[in-house]
Formats: C-alpha cells, structure tokens, sequence
C-alpha cells in the first residue's frame, strides 16, 4: 500500500519562556504579549520556512500550514501567508493547508480568492483543508460556537460553488449574503484542489465528509493510535453505509515523530520539548478547547472517552506508549508507521518534526533521519513493488 509523506508544522514559539509560562493557565489567550520578542520571532519565522523548504527538497510530498491565533502554541494566524510564499519557495510538495478555519469569516470568498491564487502560482500543487477551528478561535473571533456547524456548512457550499461556477450569480444564505459572486482567478486544479477535513473526531463532521457527493479525506490528528483507528475506521464504516469502500487515499494521520540513532536516545532527546509542548503549550481548559454549542454533546462525549484525559499532562515515555509520538532509531520508527498503515489503512501520513522547545540541532537532525531513514526507504519500497 502506498503512502503520501507530508511535512507539518505549527511553527511555534520555541522561545517561551517556560518559567513565565507556568504563571499562567494556558498558552492561549490570556498569555502576555510581553514575552514574545520581535527578534527571536523574526528568526523562528526564517528558519520554519527554512525547514519547509528542506522537506521539499528531501522529497516529502506534501508541506502542510494550519491556523492558529493569539497563542505561543502556533504562530501562524494566516496560513495563506505561509502557503504563499511556499508557492513560490517549493518546486515539488504539494502545499497542504489543514486548514482555513472558513467559519470564522465573514467573507469566505476572499478564503476562496486566495486559495485559487496559491493553486495558480503553484501550478496545481494546492490541497485545500477546512476546519471550523478549534473552541479557542471562538473566543478570538468573538464568535457564537453554537453557529459554527451551519456557518462551516454554508461557507463550505459557498465557496465550491464560486470555484464551479463559470457564471455570476447571488448567494442568499442565512449567514452569508452576496449579490454578485464571480471568482477571478480560479483554481488551477479542476474543478477544484482536492479537500482534506482534519478533525479530532467529530461524527457530525465523519458523516459530513464521508458523504458520496464530497468522499473528503479525513485527517485525525492529536490522538493515541487506538483512537485513531476507532475514527478511522468509524469514517470506513460510514462511507460503507453510504454504499461506496473507502480507499487509503481518503484517510489521514497527523502526528508527531522523532528519529535519533537508538531507541533510548530517541526518547532522551525528545523528552523535555514533547512535554514542554504537550503540558506548556497544548494545554488548554477544556471550556476554551470545547466551548458550550461548539460539538453536540454526542460527540464530546465520545472524544472525551476516547480520548481520555484530553487537558492533563502526559510524558514522552506514555505518549510513545500510547501512539500518541513515535519516537526510536530509524528502523523502529518505520516499523512502527509501516504496521500503523496496514493496521489503519491510512494513505497519508503527516509528520510533525519540530514541536515544543525543540532547538534546531535536534530537530535539523529528526528532519533529515526522517527523511532519509524512514521515508525514502519506504518511498522506494513502494514504487519497486509498483513496477514489479
């Protein structure tokens, strides 16, 4: 079976100063802008494109954006500005965006407007990515949670139908109003990039994707293994019902890797920024993560169960135990992808390389171990057995 390797980053503020952190409930919100330093931003931003633009050239087949706001966790509030400049930057990678947070705009169609800009001067190299965004952009926006599933939806319709439509036409919608709806430029792709739905495993949002007229692929990100398997093969099921089999391609997994020579090694060097990420910038309280309205309470129940204890703090040492990072020596690292996939059926797996306080020594040397020690090898497995 073969496998898309993407590249991700969150591009966070590797800097933070984690004593001033711990003064505060969460790296969200309502951490002070006092300790971002404009000079250290300048250069974590030279050297995350950095790396993005390595990852091109080792051949991973995708580089993936997201968008986050007001938080050390991320700082990348406008993934098209990212996108952009890989458009430019990038010869090969697919430009993954996962993704726009579409409800949260009151203008879809500029969203609309930009992606086909960056799948132009890509040359078709743009996958989009839609996402409501997670509770804490609620906040931000000062936006209702209980509205986000039908604004989502209505700015989903919207904007497929700009990028169709080769005719003005008026949108009246309940959230949305446009009397003239004409999209200059349009995507390069036709009728459209392709669309991935990452998710933290919503049912409303399986049944949404799954549905034959999208057939979207589902990214699950942020989970134990076990979970993963239980929403992807929860979005197998559903595609099932709908009456059609879900091929690889339609599935994703996001998660966080680290290579080193042993096994040991692996976990001693990733220890302190897995945990500094996961207790430092991760956490959130989980009425900022999961806002009244925000998901039915069917749902939340169902993340939260599987998920457990989804705000507490975890170790390096329980979240290679439970799948949640991959962390060894090369070969135990693909193993563990490579058993992953058959026991999944995933068609495309993104790594997280750098996270956390992660320095660039380390993660300079996790980017190129990954690449050349686990993906190039299973890279070139899979296209010998193609042309066997």
């Amino acid at each position: 079976m073969s496998l898309q390797f993407y590249y991700f980053n969150l591009m966070p503020y590797a800097a933070l100063d984690l004593e001033e952190r711990k003064k505060y409930q969460t790296a969200w919100l309502n951490l002070p802008s006092r300790l971002y330093d404009r000079e250290d931003g300048r250069a974590l931003y030279a050297r995350w494109i950095g790396d993005y633009i390595k990852a091109d050239a080792l051949g991973f087949d995708g580089v993936g954006v997201n968008e986050h706001h007001q938080t050390a966790y991320g700082m990348m509030p406008s993934p098209i500005v990212i996108a952009s400049i890989l458009a430019r930057e990038t010869k090969r990678a697919k430009i993954c965006i996962l993704g726009s947070a579409i409800p949260l705009r009151e203008n879809p169609l500029t969203l609309a407007e930009e992606h086909a800009m960056i799948d132009t001067i890509s040359g078709g190299r743009l996958i989009t990515g839609f996402v409501r965004g997670i509770g804490a952009e609620y906040h931000v926006f000062g936006a209702n949670p209980a509205l986000s599933h039908e604004r989502f939806h209505e700015a989903h319709d919207l904007i497929i139908k700009a990028w169709t439509s080769d005719e003005p036409f008026a949108w009246e919608g309940k959230h949305y109003e446009f009397q003239y709806v004409n999209l200059w430029p349009k995507p390069y792709q036709r009728p459209y990039p392709k669309i991935f739905i990452p998710s933290q495993g919503s049912k409303e949002t399986i049944d949404w994707a799954a549905h034959p007229s999208r057939r979207y692929t589902y990214c699950q990100t942020f989970s134990p293994m076990v979970v993963v398997k239980k929403y992807l093969d929860m979005y197998k099921e559903t595609a099932a019902a709908f009456g059609y089999e879900c091929p690889p391609e339609q599935l994703a997994w996001s998660t966080m890797t680290y290579v080193a020579e042993t096994d040991e090694q692996a976990v001693r060097e990733v220890k302190p920024h897995f945990e500094n990420f996961r207790n430092y910038f991760l956490k959130m309280p989980m009425p900022m993560l999961m806002p009244p309205g925000y998901s039915s309470v069917s749902s939340m129940m169902s993340i939260m169960k599987a998920k457990g204890n989804i705000t507490g703090d975890m170790t390096a040492e329980q979240a290679v135990d439970l799948g949640f990072l991959i962390a060894g020596s090369p070969q135990t690292v693909r193993q563990r992808i490579e058993e992953s996939q058959k026991l999944m059926g995933y068609g495309h797996f993104m790594t997280q390389i750098a996270f956390g306080t992660m320095p660039k020594e380390l993660s300079d040397k996790n980017l190129t171990l990954f690449a050349t020690e686990v993906m190039q090898p299973m890279q070139n497995q899979s296209r010998a057995a193609v042309a066997a």
